[in-house]
């Protein structure tokens, strides 16, 4: 700040007093001129940043606009693709079925035959695709049904069709539908069918389980 009462002193000193008035009210003058435009300087490099940063924020403000309708439009999308999805998976599921219940038709006119040639079986009742109860009286479903005798003595038949026979599976039908069964059905002769296995050691595995193993091709 400008320190008039000092410089009145000096000037007074130097040039009197009238002189040190005068030489005082010129340079207020100057330094209020000064004052007055650098303010006006910053203010107008004020005005500028805040336009500038104003048409920063129309810009960001119109590509967050754009973003929120992208992603709208991509949710839309989204929701569709699930319905169609929910809609495929319907379908392989339905197909699956079929398969299944193609394959368990064929086994039951074909096993006959062929579990009395491999394994002495004389299947006594019509093989059948049913609904039978474990110990706690539980509903479970068996793809393949039916009694036989063997060496004058009556076992039940338990089986199932899968289109693609894993190890995994021959596991999941040992514990699902046998286990449960083991003290309905102590007697019992266990049979899988299926068009493939997934490897070469499925059939092996299967057979160590105590589960005889047929393909389609052989009905």
């Amino acid at each position: 700040m400008f320190n008039v009462f000092k410089y009145y002193d000096i000037f007074r000193e130097k040039f009197g007093e009238e002189a040190a008035i005068s030489l005082l009210r010129a340079l207020s003058e100057i330094y209020e001129s000064l004052a007055q435009t650098v303010t006006k300087e910053e203010f107008n490099e004020l005005k500028e940043i805040v336009r500038e940063q104003g048409e920063n924020l129309k810009v960001l403000t119109q590509r967050v606009d754009q973003l929120t309708k992208d992603v709208r439009r991509l949710t839309g999308e989204m929701g569709r693709m699930k319905e169609e999805m929910r809609e495929i998976r319907k379908q392989v599921g339905g197909l699956s079925i079929t398969v299944g219940y193609t394959l368990e038709n064929e086994a039951f006119k074909g096993l006959p035959e062929l579990l009395k040639r491999d394994h002495g079986l004389e299947v006594v009742e019509p093989l059948r695709r049913t609904f039978v109860r474990d110990e706690k009286g539980r509903e479970l479903e068996v793809n393949i049904y039916g009694a036989a005798r063997k060496d004058g003595k009556k076992l039940v038949i338990l089986g199932e069709a899968k289109a693609q026979l894993s190890k995994n599976d021959v596991d999941r039908f040992l514990r699902r539908k046998v286990k449960p069964l083991e003290r309905v059905f102590p007697e019992r002769f266990l049979v899988l069918v299926t068009h493939m296995v997934t490897s070469s050691e499925v059939e092996e595995y299967a057979r160590k389980k105590g589960v005889a193993l047929y393909y389609s091709y052989q009905f």
